[in-house]
């Protein structure tokens, strides 16, 4: 009897291009898409089960075996740093993680510490420290651009898209430090012991994607 598979997915863009992927696969899932208010739901063939979670609690979800699979984004992988295989780049969601600010703001001349309003506290911390520069990071979780305009923070570390946002409050991107889009992760567990339903699995995913590319 085949296991069944657990996906960790956030609902939203993740979880819809998700879907459009796993039903090339032959999994019909189109369900999860429509409105609900159930946070586990299956496929039709009830051999995949879906857990529905917040972006940011899906590498925890498949850290700790609850999911065997899941679909989260780079920059959200690179601030949990959790314990997971990271098996493919599925291509979309794609943004950017940028150090941004007023045209005008030199990162040189701050000697002393730098004040950097971000949701992002672990990929800040880690990269100040790699260039050895002090840094007083500053945990915001919504509106992260305020922080200059109001002078709470000389900078922000945020994702950017199509920098809209940025340009009407007179910012602009600084320095990009990663590039980023949804990932494929699995649990290390997970993937011996269902093995046999997982590995095929991935295999149809990454030739779906490399067929779009």
């Amino acid at each position: 009897m085949q296991e069944k598979i657990k996906f960790a997915l956030a609902k939203g863009r993740l979880a819809e291009k998700s879907v459009d992927i796993l039903e090339k696969c032959g999994i019909d899932c189109r369900c999860i898409l429509e409105p609900s208010r159930k946070l586990v739901m299956s496929d039709v063939s009830g051999k995949y089960e879906f857990i529905f979670v917040k972006p940011s609690d899906v590498p925890i979800y498949v850290e700790h075996g609850v999911a065997d699979i899941g679909v989260v984004g780079k920059d959200t992988l690179l601030e949990e740093d959790r314990d997971v295989y990271e098996l493919i780049d599925l291509g979309f969601a794609k943004c950017r993680l940028c150090l941004a600010g007023y045209k005008d703001t030199d990162l040189s001349n701050y000697k002393n510490s730098l004040k950097v309003a971000t949701k992002y506290a672990h990929i800040a911390k880690d990269y100040f420290d790699s260039k050895g520069q002090n840094v007083e990071i500053i945990p915001l979780h919504g509106s992260i651009e305020l922080g200059p305009i109001v002078g709470l923070s000389d900078i922000i570390l945020d994702i950017v898209e199509s920098g809209k946002t940025l340009q009407e409050n007179d910012l602009c991107v600084l320095e990009e430090i990663v590039n980023c889009s949804a990932r494929l992760i699995v649990n290390k567990v997970s993937l011996k012991t269902k093995a046999e339903e997982i590995k095929p699995l991935v295999t149809k995913i990454e030739q779906i994607i490399k067929s779009q590319q």
